[in-house]
């Protein structure tokens, strides 16, 4: 058995490692926010597309943002990776980065909608929101609301999503969506992410619409994806979790593995007219039936609109 885990290690690494990004495209003069990319597939994200352009990374702690931020300066030789202030748990502190970015910024050519909290113990936002659903989804709703007229004015432009393979076990639970009546934070999570996937599906259909009624007009994607099972400290708040992850991580992707599908998502060519979709290993995938429900997404759409205070027609 030994000899031939030692014979078939790089195999099953090659297996674990799925699929990679093979474009090559350059972003220049075209700008990209990364929200959460201080660690994790977040970082190498920014890691990668700091190689190709101008890169914001959006984060709650500015310390360690600098700290990633100042190590892929060092590495790719561009000095136009900017740490920006973002705590996505906040409404106040979305609004204030969005006004900050506006006012700062002329260009905004890709929003990855990366950061997310997993598995947390009950708590919420400062505005009241489930924290997890506040944070996944919530708090990158409003922040795509806010920046959405940049990016149409730069278009051809895209939005990235980070869902998960976790949507396959959520529901959208309207009668007690802030998890109030009961809460399982591995069920909680799980709903976040299916969220996501719906406002991936609507955001498209309504662009989608539009650009087809305004003729002329270029295009803003949105695409959703799994990065697949990584190796982060995402399962932080799960002491089971973060002992699995350590004893199973030969098979589970790296940080750089996982990000291979959110620059996919970000640049490949081939998806530059793509909308709407859900991929994994830079490929398409499969969505469970529930986020495949037009009419859950579009009650989604307005639930959301209406616990953040806003009016997206």
């Amino acid at each position: 058995v030994p000899v031939f885990l030692f014979v078939a290690a790089p195999y099953i690494r090659r297996y674990v490692a799925g699929g990679r990004c093979k474009s090559t495209a350059r972003l220049e003069g075209k700008v990209v926010i990364i929200t959460g990319a201080n660690t994790g597939i977040g970082k190498e994200t920014a890691r990668d597309l700091a190689r190709r352009g101008k890169v914001i990374i959006a984060c709650r702690d500015t310390a360690k943002a600098e700290a990633a931020a100042s190590e892929i300066r060092a590495e790719t030789g561009n000095q136009e990776v900017i740490v920006k202030k973002l705590d996505l748990a906040d409404t106040k502190s979305i609004r204030e980065f969005a006004e900050r970015f506006l006012a700062e910024e002329k260009e905004l050519h890709i929003l990855i909608n990366n950061a997310g909290v997993m598995l947390c113990p009950y708590s919420k936002t400062a505005d009241g929101f489930e924290m997890q659903l506040g944070v996944n989804h919530l708090g990158h709703f409003l922040l795509t609301f806010l920046l959405l007229e940049r990016l149409k004015q730069c278009a051809p432009a895209r939005i990235v999503n980070v869902s998960s393979l976790a949507h396959h076990g959520g529901w959208i639970r309207f009668h007690d969506l802030q998890g109030e009546k009961c809460y399982n934070r591995g069920l909680a999570y799980c709903h976040s992410k299916l969220a996501n996937v719906l406002f991936t599906r609507e955001l498209a259909r309504r662009l989608q619409g539009k650009f087809q009624r305004q003729a002329g007009c270029t295009k803003v994607t949105a695409n959703a994806l799994h990065p697949g099972s990584v190796y982060s400290d995402l399962v932080r708040h799960s002491f089971v979790m973060t002992w699995l992850w350590k004893i199973f991580s030969f098979f589970l992707k790296t940080p750089c593995e996982g990000a291979q599908t959110s620059i996919y998502c970000a640049v490949a060519e081939e998806l530059e007219s793509v909308t709407g979709q859900y991929f994994s290993d830079c490929q398409p995938a499969y969505v469970s039936p529930r986020g495949r429900d037009d009419e859950t997404a579009k009650k989604l759409w307005s639930v959301s609109c209406e616990l953040l205070g806003i009016q997206w027609d």
